[in-house]
C-alpha cells in the first residue's frame, strides 16, 4: 500500500491504510511511536538542506514520523493535499488563522460557533490584533460580500455548529468566499470526513479537534489543519504576501517552492515551528488507532443519536429537541443535503422548567457521564449555560440560543436502549410521577 492510498479505494479502506509506513528497521506493520526530539543529519550539507526545507525532517517540534502518517491519512480522508497536526483543536484554529492573518486583519465568521472558539476570537486573538465580524450563516450573499474589506483574510464556520446543530450551507459560503477572494475555513469536527467533506462544497481549509470522533475514545487531545490545495494564492498576491513574496533574496516564495501545498508549508515551517504547539507522537499513535474504526463508530454514533432524538422528542419535560436528523428540525433540509449518512451525534435538549429543571435532570443521570467533551464512545451531558457559556451574560446567552434549560448531549456507542432509558428516567424525575402511579 502506497503512502497516498488512491481515491478509488473506499473510505473504509483508506482510513486504515492511507499514509501508512512499514518501519524500515523491524518491518512493524503498525506505525511505531517515534519518540524522538530530533534526527541525525547525514552531513553538513544535509543539515543545511533540512533547515532549508529541501531534505528530511530536522526537529519534532513541527515534524515527526508518527505524526506524518496521521497527517497523510487525514489529508487523504478529507480530500486535501496536505495536513499538519497540533496540540489541540483550539491550537489548530489559532494556527490556521495566524497563517492567513496579521495584526489589523479581519476575519468574517458565522455567528453560531462553539463557544470556546468565540471566546478565543473575542479574547486572545483580538488582543493580538485580529478583528472579527459575525453574521448569520443564512444572511444574504450580498450582505456577506458587503462585510468584506481589503483586510479580510478568511471566512470561518463550522459544518455542524456546536451545540445547536444548525447545519451550515457550505456551498453558499464557498460561493461567497470565491467572490470575495478569500479562503473558506471550516471546522469539520462534529461531522468528520465520514459524514461530510467540506472541500467538495467549496471550502479551502478544514480544521479538526482530533480529540473528538477522530480519536474517538476520550483519551487524547489534538488538532489538525488540512489544506485543499485549491485556493489560488497568486491571484490574491497582495492579500497574502507571506505566501507570494520571496522571504529573502535568493529564496522563492512559498507558492513558487511548494505550489498547491504552499499554505500548509508556511503553516508548518513558520507558524507551528515558531509557536510550537506540538502534539506528542504517543497521542498520535492513539489517534491512528481511532481513525481505523472511524466509519464503524460514526455509523453507530448517528444511529444512536437519531434513536435518542426520536425517543425524547415530545417529552413533557422538554420544550424542544434540537437535532437536524429530526424532520421537525429547522435545519433538516440542509442535513439531508450535506449529511446524507447522518446528522452527527450531538443534540441539545431544552428543559421546559429552565435551570432548576436542568439541574434535577442532570443530577439524576447515572449511565450518561456528566462532563465536558464530545465525540467519546460514552454518552456525555453538560449544562452549557453554567459551564461553557458561563462567562456570557444571560442576555448574551439568550441571543445565541443558549437558554437556561439547555443541555448538550454527545451520544456514544452504548446500547441505544440503555441510553434512552437513562435519559427518560432522568426526565421523568423532572416531570414528576405519572398520574395514578
Amino acid at each position: 500500500m502506497t503512502p497516498d492510498a488512491p481515491d478509488d479505494l473506499a473510505f473504509e479502506t483508506r482510513q486504515i491504510h492511507a499514509g501508512a509506513i512499514i518501519d524500515a528497521e523491524a518491518n512493524a506493520r503498525i506505525t511505531p511511536i517515534y519518540q524522538s526530539a530530533g534526527y541525525v543529519f547525514d552531513s553538513f550539507d544535509d543539515g543545511e538542506a533540512r533547515f532549508a526545507g529541501r531534505g528530511g525532517r530536522a526537529y519534532s517540534r513541527n515534524d515527526n514520523p508518527t505524526n506524518a502518517v496521521a497527517t497523510r491519512r487525514l489529508a487523504n480522508l478529507e480530500g486535501g493535499v496536505d495536513a499538519v497536526l497540533v496540540a489541540s483543536g483550539q491550537a489548530a484554529i489559532a494556527a490556521a488563522l495566524f497563517a492567513l492573518a496579521s495584526a489589523g486583519d479581519h476575519i468574517l465568521t458565522t455567528d453560531s460557533l462553539y463557544e470556546g472558539t468565540r471566546e478565543m476570537f473575542r479574547g486572545a486573538l483580538k488582543r493580538q490584533g485580529l478583528e472579527f465580524t459575525a453574521l448569520p450563516a443564512d444572511a444574504p450573499e450580498e450582505e456577506w460580500l458587503a462585510a468584506v474589506t481589503s483586510r479580510t483574510k478568511a471566512i470561518y464556520t463550522e459544518t455542524i455548529p456546536n451545540p445547536l446543530g444548525d447545519v451550515v450551507d457550505l456551498e453558499r459560503l464557498g460561493r461567497v468566499a470565491e467572490r470575495a477572494g478569500v479562503p473558506l475555513v471550516v471546522d469539520n469536527t462534529v461531522a468528520t470526513p465520514y459524514l461530510n467533506r467540506p472541500f467538495e462544497w467549496g471550502a479551502h481549509i478544514v480544521i479538526h479537534s482530533t480529540s473528538k470522533w477522530l480519536a474517538g475514545h476520550g483519551a487524547v487531545i489534538g488538532g489538525a489543519v488540512i489544506d485543499s490545495g485549491r485556493f489560488d494564492w497568486s491571484a490574491q498576491a497582495e492579500r497574502f504576501p507571506q505566501l507570494t513574496t520571496p522571504p529573502r533574496p535568493g529564496v522563492g516564495s512559498f507558492v513558487e517552492r511548494f505550489g498547491d501545498s504552499a499554505y500548509l508549508a508556511y503553516l508548518r515551517s513558520v507558524v507551528v515551528l515558531e509557536y510550537g504547539p506540538t502534539v506528542p507522537p504517543t497521542s498520535t499513535f492513539l489517534l491512528l488507532h481511532g481513525l481505523e474504526t472511524l466509519s464503524l463508530r460514526m455509523e453507530r454514533h448517528v444511529e444512536n443519536a437519531q434513536a435518542v432524538a426520536e425517543a425524547l422528542e415530545g417529552h413533557p419535560a422538554l420544550s424542544r429537541v434540537l437535532y437536524p436528523g429530526l424532520p421537525s428540525d429547522p435545519h433538516h433540509a440542509l442535513a439531508q443535503k450535506y449529511l446524507p449518512r447522518g446528522a452527527g451525534s450531538v443534540l441539545a435538549i431544552e428543559l421546559a422548567g429552565g435551570r432548576d429543571a436542568a439541574r434535577t435532570f442532570f443530577d439524576a443521570l447515572t449511565l450518561v457521564s456528566r462532563m465536558t467533551h464530545i465525540g467519546d464512545v460514552r454518552t456525555l451531558a453538560i449544562h452549557t449555560g453554567s459551564t461553557i457559556h458561563s462567562k456570557l451574560t444571560e442576555e448574551e446567552r439568550l441571543a445565541i440560543g443558549i437558554t437556561p434549560g439547555l443541555v448538550r448531549l454527545s451520544i456514544g456507542l452504548e446500547s441505544p436502549r440503555d441510553i434512552v432509558t437513562d435519559l427518560l428516567r432522568a426526565l421523568d424525575s423532572v416531570a414528576g410521577p405519572a398520574p395514578g402511579s
